[in-house]
């Protein structure tokens, strides 16, 4: 059991952990930071932090366990703030959606004490944001990727498998750079095409009137554009290459789609249609990687 968790960012992803952790009974107390007093007061309100912090220093002391769950862009400014504290003993993570910046920013802003930060990336998540919709649950049952590198502490390494474990989680891990190639491919590219799906249909004289007659499909394959717009903005620049990378891939996908009914190949077509709706038909979320992937 934790003494003291310092959370940093009393919002959905912080305090699920806070809720989550409170439940497994991993933690005594929950001292927390964000940058919008308000925030923090409802947090407390709720019960899913005990104790008010006027600043992100403040919630790390005294900590055991420390999660920085606020946007990957101010991820480097955060440590910053917290390192005249941080120990050997302590474990640090954060729950950005990309890695390789952010273990930049650490290095530049822990320096020596680098090696208590675990990052860390629970593939969860909800189109609402705010601490009002922060569940023990939220959590439970999901695949957390690890991204340690060559200064993480191996004891900070195991205690952080064990903690997401405890809270029902699926443990992972890979290199920074790895995960970022791979969430540029699943994750970042159909949020980026889910709101240009958007744009592209507002954008136009009857927009308004199509999209009135949009059904469950529609429905399901633009619902993550509804995510928080900020966060989102963060996660693209900071992911930039491997994400206009993987655009590229998808835009030739695109051309050869629309090469085969540009020249009425049934055939063509046909067979890049079957080739998808089977891949998504035997595609299970979680599933393990199959011998013909890396």
């Amino acid at each position: 059991m934790f003494e003291q968790l310092g959370l940093i960012g009393c919002g959905l992803m912080g305090g699920s952990f806070a809720l989550a952790l409170k439940k497994a009974g991993l933690v005594k107390r929950v001292v927390g930071y964000s940058k919008s007093p308000s925030t923090t007061d409802r947090a407390r309100q709720l019960g899913v932090i005990d104790v008010e912090a006027p600043s992100a220093l403040l919630a790390v002391a005294g900590a055991d366990i420390v999660l920085v769950a606020v946007p990957v862009a101010a991820t480097e400014a955060t440590l910053k703030a917290i390192k005249h504290l941080v120990t050997p003993q302590m474990l640090i993570m954060d729950v950005g959606s990309t890695k390789a910046d952010v273990v930049q920013a650490a290095r530049r802003a822990l320096r020596d004490q680098v090696g208590s930060f675990v990052p860390a990336h629970p593939i969860t998540g909800r189109e609402v944001a705010g601490v009002e919709h922060a569940d023990a649950e939220l959590y439970y049952g999901r695949q957390v990727i690890l991204t340690p590198t060559e200064r993480t502490l191996t004891a900070q390494l195991l205690q952080a498998q064990e903690v997401w474990q405890a809270i029902g989680c699926r443990v992972s891990s890979m290199s920074p750079e790895s995960h970022d190639s791979a969430f540029a491919a699943v994750s970042h590219l159909p949020h980026l095409l889910a709101f240009a799906m958007m744009n592209a249909l507002t954008g136009q004289p009857e927009g308004d009137d199509y999209l009135s007659l949009a059904g469950p499909g529609f429905r399901d394959f633009t619902r993550i554009a509804a995510g928080e717009p900020k966060m989102w903005r963060d996660i693209m620049l900071a992911n930039r290459e491997e994400l206009l990378a993987q655009s590229k891939i998808f835009q030739q996908a695109l051309a050869q789609l629309e090469q085969a009914i540009s020249s009425g190949n049934a055939q063509a077509l046909e067979d890049m249609l079957t080739l998808a709706s089977e891949t998504r038909a035997h595609w299970r979320m979680g599933a393990q990687r199959t011998s013909k992937q890396r």
